[in-house]
């Protein structure tokens, strides 16, 4: 079977598999719960990083507020790289394919219809880069936390608002973003330290300059 066909059929199965799990979208505790996943809007988590930033500071707790200005720093890569991606693919999302009987996959037109905007899944990226974020600097919270953003990618199905598809590509984004924003948090805290240790290097040349024993 040749790669076209082993893709189509892929994605055949995809949407089927998908409509079959939309179709539970006006469940009552599908509802709730996928009401209860809208925690990983966009809003809802900068609010979390800030809270923690600031806690952190209020507090005199580096390490918490580092915690927070990660989550910050990952959640603004992930959603710079979703948001581009969206931008560039218009797909219709499970629920709208559901009600029209079409599914649409194409290059983005840059259009605001929500409806088209399905890849990827954005709660996944930033609930990934939160719990990826929170597990770095709290490993005994890394289970729960990596368990909180499984829940609320696999959420997505049901509520018939992404692919299965969508969900990876965004758990990719936001655990890729996350390592991004680590790797540039600790080489600015390298920067800082080494340059901590030169200025008190400079003050005591000046010193010992100073006063010649």
């Amino acid at each position: 079977m040749s790669g076209g066909k082993k893709a189509k059929r892929a994605a055949e199965a995809e949407h089927k598999a998908t409509r079959e799990a939309a179709k539970l979208r006006n469940n009552p505790i599908v509802a709730a719960v996928g009401a209860a996943s809208e925690v990983a809007d966009q809003p809802p988590l900068v609010a979390l990083g800030l809270g923690t930033l600031a806690l952190g500071a209020l507090l005199r707790r580096p390490a918490l507020a580092r915690s927070g200005a990660r989550m910050l720093a990952a959640h603004a890569i992930a959603t710079g790289v979703k948001t581009l991606l969206k931008r560039g693919v218009d797909r219709t999302r499970p629920a709208r394919a559901l009600k029209d009987g079409r599914h649409r996959l194409t290059k983005g037109r840059g259009g605001g219809d929500t409806d088209f905007n399905s890849f990827p899944s954005g709660h996944t990226a930033g609930a990934v880069t939160v719990a990826e974020a929170v597990a770095r600097d709290n490993p005994r919270a890394a289970t729960p936390a990596r368990l909180a953003a499984g829940a609320i990618g696999a959420m997505q199905l049901p509520r018939g608002a992404h692919y299965l598809s969508d969900v990876a590509v965004g758990a990719a984004i936001g655990w890729l973003s996350e390592r991004i924003a680590s790797a540039a948090l600790a080489a600015g805290e390298r920067a800082f330290v080494q340059m901590r240790a030169n200025r008190v290097e400079a003050i005591a040349e000046d010193e010992a300059e100073a006063h010649p024993s």
